[in-house]
């Protein structure tokens, strides 16, 4: 009885299909299911430590890619590997069902949306029928750009089938898709998504992110995945700032980051920061501050995306101290030469805290000169 039941809801099904598709306005137009299953052909623009692993991934998992970078090199490399190049985002956009962006920046991502052969130059017809945006930039230019491309009209049109209804789609749609996990997490597919935009595009598009990442959350309208991203920069940013703070002052006043590291990771004051990514060189192995801050998430582009924290805080007026606090400090610690450095730097770099090492050769040093008579602080007898 239950098979039988199935067999007619399928028939029911099809027929709803039938005639729905046989109403269409668009009927006569030649079309494709609006589903994760059309985006065969992938675009993708930005090739760097992110994009490239990304990438990959899609290559792995059985797309059929064309790509772009402003770095010769990066586009020899994939052209020797087979995949097809573009010498502009617009040659890019006319091979693609769907186009993924990966830029440095706001202006990066502008450039390559409207400027000269850029995405959207093809005029009011585009070949893509989704545009996704995965760059930590601001919300207003993600929101901005989401506006632009959806005034603009296919060049064939589409038909998304839902379960319960078919829906004809006459424009593209964009998605804001910032992520998080830095470069280790981009090369094992193991991203998380922070999506902005309509529900049933992040939906149709789930598929496609999962290729490249373990997790995908709907953040709500369009924008709303980059504001997640400065928000979570943000909290990430100012956690790692007052951890370094505390670590270095119980440092000062005479107890070792390890043990700190122990009372705050059984307490009230554990965080990521402090049990994953600990910033004391000699606490905790496999990261950055156990290779001398290499690797990881470069201090500079945590001043960028506190710039943007910053900039967004202040446009809808939102008392935010410690947002205007965090920028400044990590400008200090890239204009003394430790950009390309890893953001737990500043524990080093900004609040002089000593590695494990060091700390316990300096109390070695102070317990010995103090039994001499000597102060180690002002170099003089006493």
């Amino acid at each position: 009885m239950a098979m039988m039941k199935m067999k007619i809801n399928g028939y029911r099904l099809r027929a709803l299909l039938s005639t729905s598709l046989s109403s269409s306005p668009f009927h006569s137009v030649p079309s494709r299911t609006f589903s994760s299953s059309s985006f065969e052909n992938v675009g993708f623009i930005g090739l760097g430590n992110m994009g490239s692993r990304m990438a990959n991934n899609l290559l792995k998992a059985g797309y059929k890619m064309t790509v772009h970078d402003v770095n010769c090199n990066v586009m020899k490399k994939y052209s020797d590997m087979g995949v097809s190049t573009k010498q502009t985002p617009f040659e890019v956009a006319e091979a693609s069902d769907v186009v993924i962006t990966m830029l440095p920046s706001s202006s990066h991502v502008l450039n390559v949306y409207n400027g000269p052969d850029g995405l959207l130059q093809g005029g009011d017809l585009l070949t893509p029928q989704l545009f996704i945006d995965s760059s930590t930039i601001d919300p207003q230019t993600s929101r901005k750009l989401a506006v632009s491309v959806s005034n603009c009209i296919l060049k064939e049109k589409k038909v998304w089938i839902h379960i319960t209804y078919v829906e004809n789609w006459e424009n593209p749609v964009m998605l804001d898709a910032p992520v998080s996990g830095g470069v280790v997490a981009a090369e094992a597919g193991s991203l998380t998504f922070m999506v902005g935009g309509s529900e049933d595009v992040y939906l149709a598009a789930k598929s496609l992110l999962l290729s490249m990442g373990k997790n995908t959350i709907f953040c709500g309208g369009p924008g709303n995945g980059s504001v997640a991203k400065i928000c979570n920069n943000l909290a990430m940013a100012i956690s790692m700032l007052g951890l370094s703070e505390a670590l270095a002052l119980g440092q000062s006043l005479g107890i070792t980051a390890s043990t700190l590291t122990k009372i705050f990771n059984s307490s009230s004051a554990r965080c990521w920061s402090s049990d994953s990514y600990n910033p004391v060189p000699g606490v905790m192995q496999g990261v950055p501050s156990s290779r001398n801050y290499s690797g990881g998430f470069a201090s500079k582009l945590m001043a960028k995306d506190l710039n943007l924290a910053a900039a967004s805080a202040e446009e809808v007026g939102q008392r935010c101290p410690l947002t205007f606090l965090a920028p400044n400090i990590y400008t200090e610690i890239c204009n003394d030469g430790h950009e390309t450095e890893d953001f737990s730097c500043v524990f080093q770099h900004y609040y002089s805290g000593k590695s494990k090492r060091n700390y316990v050769h300096l109390c070695k040093y102070s317990l010995v000169a103090k039994s001499i008579g000597f102060h180690p602080n002002n170099s003089r007898w006493t």
